[in-house]
């Protein structure tokens, strides 16, 4: 598996403005039970710095931009989101850590489950170990 996993959505719309439309289990590949957005994260601020046992994720920086770094236990990757018709599948067991939020950043969040404290591995010798089995 990949560890960058773009989703490109069609991007929609006529002269009056773009559209995208997200649907699960068609281009969000899961139940969608949740979302939530970040926003007005100060300058200098990282957010993440965890990876899910069971969750599935997809984060979509529909205004502004921001850098994510992703991790298996094994390889790492960057990648910036910029474009509100692309997004990038946080799959389980992926530690993620989002950087750089520029100022106007609005970064959208799809996830396959309710919110449950259980499921994130915080610590991240922690997710290595867990990422061994």
């Amino acid at each position: 598996m990949s560890l960058i996993n773009l989703i490109e959505f069609n991007r929609l719309g006529d002269e009056r403005g773009g559209l995208i439309s997200l649907e699960q289990n068609k281009n969000i590949p899961f139940d969608i039970k949740r979302v939530y957005y970040i926003f007005d994260t100060q300058q200098g601020v990282a957010r993440g710095f965890h990876a899910h046992k069971d969750l599935q994720q997809v984060a979509i920086c529909v205004k502004g931009s921001c850098r994510f770094l992703m991790d298996d236990g094994h390889n790492k990757a960057e990648i910036v989101l910029d474009k509100p018709n692309q997004g990038i599948l946080i799959d389980v067991m992926q530690w993620h850590e989002m950087h750089d939020f520029s100022e106007d950043c609005v970064l959208l969040v799809l996830a396959s489950d309710y919110y449950d404290e259980a499921d994130y591995i915080r610590n991240y010798d922690d997710f290595l170990t867990a990422s061994v089995k």
